[in-house]
């Protein structure tokens, strides 16, 4: 047992980045892609979710590790946007629908959410 509780430590700390967050893997996203979402993110979700993704007094931050995909996929984050979504790992409260994006939009910001996480890592949970 002693073996396997010290080789899930070590695969821990070797996930763990240089700023004490965890390590995201993926595909890198389309460089014009993620630039298109950096400009649609500034105008419709920064003020809530942070300049720089990582939250504010009115929204979680989307480097949590609670926004990995394996846990809200792509399509979590299209129906958060489309339909809102119900308060549940946070107590910010419910998040409206945010109106007059398109899907090529959703897409763009989606890009540049998964190219921030696959460059900065995640943070622990719950912060």
């Amino acid at each position: 047992m002693r073996s396997v509780s010290t080789t899930a430590l070590a695969v821990l700390l070797v996930a763990c980045s240089a700023t004490g967050g965890i390590e995201a893997e993926g595909p890198q996203q389309d460089p014009a892609l993620v630039e298109s979402g950096s400009e649609l993110y500034a105008i419709h979700c920064a003020e809530c979710h942070g300049d720089d993704l990582r939250g504010t007094e009115s929204g979680p931050s989307f480097l949590s590790i609670v926004y990995e995909p394996n846990h809200h996929s792509d399509e979590s984050f299209v129906l958060a946007v489309t339909r809102g979504v119900r308060a549940h790992h946070w107590a910010f409260g419910d998040m409206p629908p945010v109106v007059g994006l398109t899907p090529a939009d959703i897409e763009a910001i989606v890009a540049l959410v998964r190219e921030t996480q696959r460059s900065e890592g995640f943070e622990p949970y719950p912060p």
